[in-house]
């Protein structure tokens, strides 16, 4: 099990981002981390994966482990060798290098293994075997996605932490990211996916947490997480009051019950 314990990280030593977070991620489970902008799940994220350090962050308290071993003083190469691997947001793929080169830097941590990496990618993502040899900067946005999801696959991960893989993605091609993360998971990965689109992410997913301010604020199973008023408010965009007018809409003031 990946677990993180009363978690604080600061940004250039003054900047408190992360307040306290406890969150658990079970072996072969997806797992959604819901929140808006600046609330710090990609901290969190990185956090996990070893990154803070090349952003000027620092965890100050608390612990992160996986199956009882701590990790957050270890190197970001050294935690993808410990079965962790994160999904940038933004996709971030090598623009001047063909498909199959992106995918080869994904693997260097695994090189003997590489053949059996390319081979689940290609199965998984037929539209980049198609593709191999085409520059990455030439692929849509759908297929840059694709790419950089099977670029984390390379190094073999058994925990895959997703940040935002639906971002400015077209509806069918959100449905199409979603089905290939219940592949991925269904393949043995467990899957951390951090997304604004609480529809798609509880759709798949059997635990979820909501951050705010840097603090998770609600933790409980999806199904229970779907039905919350509050999150179908201000997470799903269900109010449930056909009969607003815009004007009504637009000084809509209830708070979330957390923030009361």
């Amino acid at each position: 099990m990946l677990a993180i314990e009363n978690l604080e990280v600061v940004y250039n030593d003054v900047i408190l981002v992360l307040r306290g977070v406890s969150l658990s991620v079970p072996e072969g489970k997806i797992v959604a981390l819901l929140g808006a902008n600046g609330a710090g799940k990609t901290t969190l994220l990185r956090a996990i994966s070893g990154l803070l350090d090349i952003h000027d962050g620092e965890v100050t308290k608390g612990t992160v482990t996986l199956d009882g071993q701590q990790l957050q003083r270890l190197s970001a190469p050294r935690i993808v060798e410990r079965g962790i691997t994160q999904v940038l947001e933004g996709r971030r793929v090598f623009a001047e290098f063909s498909v199959e080169e992106n995918l080869r830097v994904g693997a260097h941590r695994n090189g003997r293994n590489l053949g059996a990496g390319l081979e689940r990618v290609y199965d998984l993502f037929p539209i980049l075997a198609d593709r191999r040899k085409r520059t990455a900067g030439y692929l849509s946005g759908g297929e840059q996605q694709m790419l950089a999801m099977g670029r984390g696959l390379m190094s073999d991960p058994a925990y895959l932490l997703l940040d935002e893989p639906s971002l400015g993605l077209a509806p069918r091609l959100v449905r199409q990211i979603r089905d290939l993360i219940v592949a991925i998971n269904g393949q043995g990965t467990t899957v951390l996916l951090v997304e604004q689109n609480a529809t798609m992410a509880l759709g798949i997913a059997e635990h979820g947490y909501v951050m705010e301010t840097g603090k998770v604020v609600m933790d409980a199973p999806a199904a229970t997480l779907r039905a919350d008023t509050d999150v179908q408010e201000f997470y799903l965009g269900l109010r449930g009051e056909e009969g607003r007018s815009f004007r009504d809409v637009k000084h809509y003031k209830r708070r979330k019950r957390w923030l009361s």
